[in-house]
C-alpha cells in the first residue's frame, strides 16, 4: 500500500514507507472511515495494528499527523496511481483507462478513499483543505485533457468538457456509498460499464432522439421580455 506514504511536501517517500508505517496508515484509514476522526484514538490504532502505543508514537507524533497522511496523502497518490496507468493510444481508451484505474485504486485502498472523502469538506484545517482542493483540481484537469483529446480526434462529439468530467467523476466518486464488495462485479468492471454508458450512450440505434427540454417558465418569460425590448 505504498501509495499512502508521502513526505511533508506531498512527494512519495519510498525509503520511509516501511511495512509498519503502511500497516498503521491502512488500519488508521479503516478506523477513520468507520468511527470518524473524533471516535478514533491512538490506542485504537495501536490495538488494530497489534503494536504498543510507544511504537506507534515512534512513527507518528500524534493522531492528526496520521490523519493528514491518510486524508491528504491519498489525494496525491490517486492522481499518481491513475496517471501511471493511462497508456498511450486512442484518447477514448485513455478515458476508459482513467476510469478503470480510479476504480482499481478505490478497490485497493477503499478505507483510505472513504476517510479522505469524509474529510474533504469536514476537515477544519484550512491549509489541508486548500491542499486537497489543489490536488483535486489537478486530477480533474487531467481527465478534462483526455476528454478534449477525444473531441479533437473526432472520437466524441463536441461536449462541455468540464461538465463531462464532472459526470464521469461523480459516477466514480460516490461508489463508496453503495458498492458492496460481496457482490460479483468488481469496481473495475463497474467502471468499464460506466465508460460504455458514457461513451456509447443509452439510446438504442433505432430509437429517435427525444426533443430538447423546454426551459423553465421563468426563463421563457425573460426571453420574451428581452425580445420586446
Amino acid at each position: 500500500m505504498v501509495e499512502l506514504s508521502t513526505t511533508k511536501d506531498g512527494i512519495p517517500n519510498q525509503a520511509e514507507a516501511s511495512d509498519r508505517v503502511l500497516q498503521i496508515l491502512s488500519e488508521a484509514g479503516r478506523l477513520f472511515a468507520t468511527k470518524g476522526y473524533d471516535g478514533t484514538s491512538m490506542r485504537d490504532i495501536a490495538v488494530a495494528c497489534g503494536i504498543s502505543k510507544s511504537l506507534l508514537y515512534h512513527h507518528f507524533s500524534n493522531k492528526d499527523e496520521i490523519y493528514a497522511r491518510v486524508a491528504v496523502g491519498s489525494t496525491l497518490e490517486l492522481y499518481l496511481f491513475v496517471r501511471d496507468r493511462v497508456p498511450d493510444g486512442p484518447p477514448s481508451q485513455k478515458i476508459r483507462a482513467f476510469m478503470v484505474a480510479t476504480a482499481e485504486y478505490f478497490r485497493r485502498y477503499r478505507w483510505a478513499w472513504i476517510a479522505s472523502t469524509t474529510a474533504f469538506w469536514n476537515d477544519p484545517d484550512r491549509h489541508r483543505q486548500k491542499e486537497r482542493l489543489t490536488r483535486r483540481d489537478r486530477f480533474e484537469n487531467f481527465l478534462r485533457g483526455l476528454i478534449q483529446e477525444a473531441i479533437d480526434a473526432g472520437e466524441i462529439r463536441k461536449v462541455d468538457v468540464p461538465m463531462t468530467g464532472r459526470l464521469i467523476l461523480s459516477s466514480l466518486n460516490w461508489m463508496h456509498r453503495w458498492y458492496n464488495p460481496n457482490k460479483s462485479a468488481t469496481p473495475e468492471q463497474i467502471a468499464d460499464i460506466f465508460f460504455d454508458m458514457v461513451f456509447n450512450g443509452l439510446r438504442s440505434g433505432d430509437a429517435a432522439a427525444p426533443p430538447p427540454a423546454e426551459p423553465p417558465k421563468s426563463s421563457r418569460r425573460k426571453a420574451r421580455q428581452t425580445s420586446r425590448s
